[in-house]
């Protein structure tokens, strides 16, 4: 049976606070019934509902968003495995590594020592990319409408969802001068399947906006970034991201 829009709205809601509240707190237990409370549908029906809405079961996809930000922090900072295994909520280096070893098939030791090794197999395209100097600099906070995206990066889903933002903004007369539009990749091909991915396109907004179905609302933290120049297709952006 298919829903009513206004339902479906109000589901895509509560899928956005449900995603964002859990990559806000890998660091702590998160409880089915606290997730059911936070966005008001009865435990009986939540997992059900959610399920439908993620693609997975929650608890399935909080222990994938725990590990798959371990293997992201093993890869590209060098902050001790311990100190990982207490951001994502894991008492000590032998939980970890016990979950880690069940999910990749290798342990957090080995996977950090050879960057050679990866966890998942993907076809790679290598190109010639020409990236300018990284220049570094301070940006600020930022207030964006946002869709999330859970798919392969760069499907036919990714046009459909800035059309739909362009069309807010339109219908809004929220457009301004200095409105920026950018995306946001969270994951790592190599370390997430295709499918589950994340991704939003952001609009920047001034001015008070409250969400409607699956466009949301967030601030952006400012902070110190190193911003690299691009010009040319579209299709090397993989190869761009593995340069950077």
């Amino acid at each position: 049976m298919k829903l009513k829009k206004s339902i479906r709205q109000e589901y895509q809601e509560k899928k956005i606070i449900i995603i964002e509240h859990i990559y806000n707190n890998l660091d702590k237990k998160i409880s089915i019934s606290e997730l059911a409370e936070i966005v008001n549908i009865s435990h009986y029906h939540f997992q059900r509902i959610i399920k439908s809405l993620l693609g997975e079961p929650v608890g399935n996809f909080i222990i994938r968003a725990k590990i798959e930000t371990a293997a992201l922090l093993l890869n590209y900072t060098n902050i001790e495995i311990q100190d990982i295994a207490f951001k994502i909520g894991y008492e000590n280096h032998s939980s970890l590594n016990k979950i880690f070893k069940q999910y990749y098939n290798i342990s957090p030791t080995e996977y950090r020592k050879n960057k050679k090794n990866i966890v998942l197999e993907n076809v790679r395209y290598f190109n010639d990319i020409n990236l300018s100097p990284p220049q570094i600099t301070r940006l600020l906070e930022k207030t964006v409408i946002y869709i999330s995206i859970i798919e392969e990066y760069g499907n036919k889903e990714y046009a459909t969802a800035w059309n739909e933002l362009s069309n807010f903004i339109r219908d809004n007369k929220l457009f301004e001068i200095g409105t920026e539009c950018f995306g946001i990749s969270y994951d790592d091909p190599e370390i997430t399947e295709n499918d589950k991915c994340r991704y939003d396109a952001c609009i920047t907004v001034s001015q008070a906006i409250k969400p409607s179905g699956r466009i949301g609302v967030k601030k952006i933290k400012g902070g110190k970034f190193a911003v690299f120049s691009y010009k040319g297709s579209y299709n090397n952006w993989g190869d761009i991201y593995d340069n950077i």
